[in-house]
């Protein structure tokens, strides 16, 4: 039977790294979101988002829908509006990648840049409301975790057999580690969810520690048991690693995400741990971080 883009969303696969971790008893797992249609982790929620506006009647075809992204969100946004018949309208900051700029244009998205992600946020809430469209919200749409819930936790489960002990995960908007340590917990309390934070003055695409007027309203600290942090230098040093020593060809974050791993690893024994690689390299190629 055929089936749709928007149907290739999820089942992304969970990969044991080979090399990296050395020698250790814990096994390391990583889960691989580039393999989603629009290469990333967003396409969870930027799918379920539209989709459940639709079915509440918020939105119709043809609709136009505006989003303050960093990246990764406006591409999957821009992909699932170009299939599911809207206008796509996305803000966000001019220090972003060529490639990520492109790639949203490519999928018939109109593009504003800003001078950053709180700029960007401003912005799209501004011209909500002067009635220019409807802002989905990626930081205040609980559709954005409930995607995770529904599918990025159920597939780790299941692809661990529910032997999980650590799930590690970047934090950016936070709908991935809200709505995936949801599930992980109500399976298995004993479950230890981290959140990777970027230290002070470090820029990591997809990575943020928000001011306290900007934390968005799904993030709530007290589900995670453990903030870490991860420096600019590390997190790039190892998403080169990522792509020479495992094959695996990965965005900046996820070599962040995978050095807290790392460093977890160093403290426990016999552990599963599972971390997210939130998107694939392409998309970060004129940043530098890979060499020429």
């Amino acid at each position: 039977m055929f089936k749709y883009l928007e149907d290739f969303v999820g089942n992304t696969p969970l990969v044991k790294l080979k090399r990296i971790p050395g020698d250790t008893t814990n096994t390391i797992l990583v889960k691989l979101e580039g393999n989603n249609p629009a290469g990333s982790v967003k396409d969870r929620p930027a799918l379920s988002m539209i989709r459940r506006a639709q079915m509440r009647g918020d939105i119709q075809v043809g609709d136009t829908l505006i989003e303050a992204t960093s990246g990764n969100t406006g591409i999957a946004l821009a992909m699932a509006a170009a299939v599911m018949g809207y206008r796509m309208v996305l803000l966000l900051p001019k220090n972003s990648s060529i490639e990520r700029i492109q790639t949203m244009k490519a999928y018939g998205a109109e593009v504003i840049l800003t001078e950053g992600m709180e700029a960007a946020r401003d912005q799209a809430l501004q011209m909500a409301q002067a009635g220019q469209g409807l802002i989905l919200d990626q930081f205040a749409n609980a559709d954005n975790p409930l995607a995770h819930f529904e599918s990025t936790g159920p597939e780790i489960w299941r692809d661990t057999a529910g032997t999980i002990t650590h799930f590690v995960s970047s934090m950016g908007t936070t709908g991935t580690i809200m709505g995936t340590q949801r599930f992980l917990k109500a399976q298995n309390s004993a479950v230890q969810i981290i959140g990777v934070q970027p230290c002070d003055g470090a820029q990591i695409p997809g990575i943020r520690k928000w001011t306290p007027e900007y934390v968005p309203t799904i993030c709530h600290f007290d589900l995670i048991d453990r903030l870490m942090e991860v420096n600019q230098t590390d997190a790039e040093a190892m998403t080169r690693r990522l792509a020479r020593e495992e094959g695996i060809f990965a965005g900046i974050s996820s070599g962040g995400a995978l050095c807290a791993a790392l460093a977890l690893s160093q403290e426990v024994e016999n552990a599963v741990i599972v971390s997210i690689v939130c998107d694939r390299g392409d998309r970060y190629l004129s940043t530098g971080v890979f060499p020429a």
